[in-house]
């Protein structure tokens, strides 16, 4: 076989030798020891937070170590892509705050080592697979999808491997002549890889969270161009990143099969394989069963479903940094007012089984989060959120700062604050009660308080209640009135002997509460009082008498 007559056949358009590239992207001029990562999702319309996880670890990995973490698209499988889907996926990192050094933008690209659209990219890629020809490591196949699916049916019945090796790499060995023949009859073809690989010998992979691995060796013989002469993934990204000089691969554990692939094109290119890191799946507790979040069934896999309900990003990278270094919870304690950049971030204190995302315990970081953050720091950001998804709500919200900041750092003081904020859709909820115009009366009065009793909790309430009073007088008060009206002035004595009384004073100050806040769990009513001011609370009371 004449190999360099055969290259010139499939690829006498491409006039580039693969030192004109190795020149075009030299090495990068970086520290010793830096890091070069990026995250190559597809455009397919869905960001989703494995998306988010992985690209938290290249950057952490990158950045702290001084290095260049960017952005690639890869769009080889036209099938999959969905129009908007790059601006949805930029816009959704840049609300998640992952900063890119380079890469893929709206306008165009930003970076020396472009295209970082992989369908811009096909000569490049032609390029390389003229010089696997020419040594007789790349050969055209012919064979039709119903060739490929009779093959698979017979191996299915022998019982043998299935894949296209050995004696099924039906079109391994045609001659110049035939192929010739074929190119010239219009038949279509793929490019696929000359394996010399060995179903029985292994492969060693340094994994950079899992050590190194021991794999199957590659003998396979695979495809690297489609008919279309676009790449499949395996080519692509190994010409990628070797040009593009990416030192970090990371990328979820559905690939850990197909390394073997990867490390077999690296090393027959005479390349040096980068440092691929594996990542766990993340799952979810379904019942008794842990089970991996599904696009069909759990809608806080994708990132937007994070937006639309108003979680900050900042609470995301906590929550996912716990998932992410075992030692993080332990950190964050240590250093409650630190930056999350100041963490130590390695692979090393990766798990690798599932990491399992709990809702609950999501929710109670993006508490701890809000809390660290200041009063006008959550009121900008909801206040925007607030715009964007409740109009209404937004311009009772921005009516009077002063007031609505106030009414944010209710309860956040003291040992042990409150942590009332969840996210934005759940705190516009909460924070309802502030305002006249939303409101409402969520929770009824306690049952043991008869109609009439309640009537003179309120009716006494209003006639001792002097808004001079500091908390402690005010309370006094209500301890007076629940003593006149023979409920417990100490739970502690209902509980003791029920029968004694008609209630405690719980549910005297509930009666209060529902009638003021309309919900029986707020932060402190006395300060909520004189938040609202006396002609409000007076006329909430008055409306229930």
């Amino acid at each position: 076989m004449d190999y360099n007559k055969l290259a010139e056949l499939l690829f006498g358009h491409i006039d580039k030798e693969p030192e004109y590239y190795e020149t075009l992207y030299p090495k990068r001029n970086l520290p010793e020891g830096a890091k070069v990562t990026r995250i190559g999702p597809s455009p397919t319309g869905f960001v989703h937070l494995g998306n988010l996880y992985n690209a938290i670890i290249g950057e952490r990995l990158a950045h702290q170590s001084g290095g260049v973490f960017y952005l690639r698209i890869e769009d080889t499988d036209a099938k999959r892509e969905v129009e908007g889907a790059v601006e949805l996926l930029l816009s959704a990192m840049d609300y998640f705050g992952i900063r890119f050094d380079e890469g893929a933008t709206l306008d165009g690209d930003n970076g020396a080592y472009g295209p970082y659209y992989q369908r811009q990219r096909k000569e490049i890629y032609q390029c390389f697979a003229k010089e696997l020809v020419r040594r007789g490591l790349a050969y055209p196949c012919f064979c039709s999808e119903e060739r490929l699916f009779a093959m698979r049916e017979e191996q299915m019945a022998g019982k043998d491997n299935f894949g296209y090796y050995g004696k099924w790499a039906l079109c391994r060995d045609l001659s110049l002549e035939e192929i010739e023949e074929k190119i010239k009859n219009g038949e279509e073809y793929v490019l696929r890889f000359r394996s010399f690989g060995d179903i029985d010998n292994t492969v060693e992979l340094f994994d950079g969270i899992r050590g190194m691995l021991k794999l199957q060796e590659n003998y396979q013989d695979f495809v690297l161009l489609k008919s279309d002469g676009i790449p499949t993934y395996h080519f692509a990204h190994v010409v990628d990143d070797h040009l593009m000089r990416t030192t970090h691969v990371v990328r979820g554990e559905e690939w850990l099969s197909t390394a073997p692939i990867h490390a077999q094109l690296f090393d027959t290119l005479g390349w040096q394989r980068p440092i691929y890191c594996h990542t766990t799946v993340l799952m979810k507790m379904d019942g008794e069963t842990k089970r991996k979040l599904s696009k069909r069934k759990d809608p806080e896999l994708g990132l937007n479903y994070y937006r639309q309900e108003g979680y900050v990003p900042e609470a995301v990278w906590e929550y996912l940094m716990t998932l992410l270094n075992s030692n993080y919870e332990e950190w964050r304690a240590e250093n409650p007012d630190k930056e999350i950049g100041e963490f130590l971030f390695t692979t090393e204190k990766m798990g690798i089984s599932g990491a399992l995302f709990d809702m609950m315990k999501f929710d109670s970081v993006s508490q701890e989060t809000l809390l660290r953050m200041p009063v006008s720091e959550i009121y900008d950001k909801m206040a925007a959120w607030l715009k964007e998804y409740d109009a209404e709500f937004y311009e009772l919200f921005t009516r009077d700062r002063a007031f609505t900041e106030r009414i944010i750092g209710v309860g956040r003081d003291g040992a042990r604050p409150r942590k009332d904020l969840t996210n934005w859709k759940q705190a516009r909820q909460f924070l309802s009660f502030y305002f006249d115009e939303t409101f409402v009366k969520d929770d009824p009065y306690p049952e043991n308080v008869s109609a009439e009793d309640r009537k003179e909790i309120l009716n006494r309430y209003l006639a001792t209640y002097d808004h001079n009073d500091d908390n402690s007088g005010w309370f006094e008060k209500i301890r007076t009135i629940s003593a006149e009206l023979n409920y417990a002035v100490k739970p502690k004595d209902y509980k003791k002997n029920p029968e004694l009384f008609k209630g405690s004073i719980t549910d005297v100050s509930n009666v209060i509460r529902v009638a003021v806040v309309g919900r029986c769990n707020s932060p402190d009513l006395w300060e909520i009082c004189h938040i609202i001011g006396e002609d409000a609370m007076r006329n909430r009371v008055g409306k229930e008498l």
